[in-house]
């Protein structure tokens, strides 16, 4: 069986294919449904609560033709059934028409940000109700 730091990697895990497959009956299994979950992405404002949430979720996703997405975990902290990820988020999102054509007016963006990932255990299994994310500056 699994333990608990094995699971949230895996919450974690599941997140990012989610986002870096666009898929977003996918996120809406990774994200509690709860009015208490938060979402800030690099310089916006923070989004409360799962419909909102997932609303921006479903416009990045229509407006990206292409996402890839690199993480370098900092760490993982786990107490009772509250967990946190901190990492690096290296993403690659072109935006705009087809993937790999420029003709299309697409927009391509690479960006660093630091991240922080909030998982709470309910019911056995764990779910995200934190998301933050921040530029990096080099």
């Amino acid at each position: 069986m699994a333990g608990d730091r094995e699971l949230v990697l895996a919450a974690n895990q599941a997140f990012y294919r989610s986002f870096e497959k666009k898929d977003i009956e996918a996120m809406e299994t990774v994200w509690s449904k709860g009015m208490g979950c938060l979402c800030i992405h690099p310089g916006r404002d923070a989004l409360k609560g799962w419909v909102d949430i997932r609303e921006a979720w479903a416009r990045i996703f229509e407006n990206t033709s292409y996402l890839e997405i690199d993480t370098d975990i900092l760490t993982i902290e786990i107490s009772g059934d509250l967990a946190y990820v901190v990492l690096i988020e290296n993403v690659l999102q072109i935006s705009g028409g087809e993937a790999g054509s420029d003709r299309f007016g697409n927009r391509r963006l690479e960006a660093r940000s630091m991240a922080t990932n909030g998982f709470e255990r309910m019911a056995g299994q764990w779910y995200m109700i934190h998301h933050h994310g921040s530029p990096v500056v080099d």
